[in-house]
This record gives structure tokens, C-alpha cells and sequence, in this order.
């Protein structure tokens, strides 16, 4: 079993969230809410894994965590 980091964006605007899996380029997904959205990333990784592998393409692994950090400018 395979692990990556989600991130979760609010959409102040529609609601919701959009979800980015980093290590995955093109992996997109959202969700009402929090839950709908992880349950909505879960489907999506699987399916671009699927994709990947149906295509002879390599399975990226994140080998470390992205780090989160606030600047202001």
C-alpha cells in the first residue's frame, strides 16, 4: 500500500475543497466536504495509478512529505 499527501484547498467562493496530490502531477480532484474530498482523492489516486501502469509509465513514491510554509509578502 502506497501513501500520499493530499493537499486540501477551501473554495470560499463555490465551497468545497480542491485536493492536489503533489507527487502526483495531474491528480486532481474535490469535495463538499473534508470527507467527500479525501474519499474523492483516494478514487482519483488509484485511477491515475491505474493509468500509470497501464501505460507502461513509472509509479512515483513520495519519498518525503511536501513542507507547508506561510511567507508574507
Amino acid at each position: 500500500m502506497a501513501r500520499y499527501t493530499v493537499i486540501l484547498l477551501p473554495e470560499p467562493e463555490e465551497g468545497g475543497f480542491s485536493v492536489l496530490v503533489p507527487a502526483l502531477p495531474g491528480c486532481l480532484t474535490q469535495g463538499e466536504t473534508i470527507e467527500e474530498a479525501l474519499a474523492n482523492a483516494r478514487e482519483a489516486i488509484g485511477l491515475h495509478l491505474r493509468a500509470l501502469s497501464r501505460h507502461g509509465e513509472p509509479i512515483p513514491e513520495e519519498e518525503a512529505p511536501p513542507q507547508l510554509a506561510t511567507i508574507e509578502v
